[in-house]
């Protein structure tokens, strides 16, 4: 994945909606515009609602990578206000 330089990661695995996009959310928050976040989110639920709700932000979808184990990677650029 060497096209995107990671600022910072987080793991949604362990929480459900909506509790999902809310720590995605925070994460976000605490990136400068243009930054790049990493966000591991379950199958389901979480990867049809957290990228759709993140668009709705403003922010920028780069990719979303199936990991093959039921996990999903979401790469977000975040834009500012």
């Amino acid at each position: 994945m060497a096209e995107f330089k990671i600022d910072d990661r987080v793991d949604i695995t362990d929480v459900v909606c909506p509790t999902t996009f809310v720590k995605a959310k925070v994460a976000l928050e605490e990136l400068d515009d243009g930054q790049i976040l990493e966000i591991k989110l379950n199958d389901g639920e979480p990867v049809q609602n957290v990228p759709r709700s993140i668009k709705e932000e403003g922010h920028k979808i780069l990719k979303l990578l199936d990991n093959g184990d039921g996990t999903y990677l979401l790469i977000v650029q975040k834009v500012g206000d």
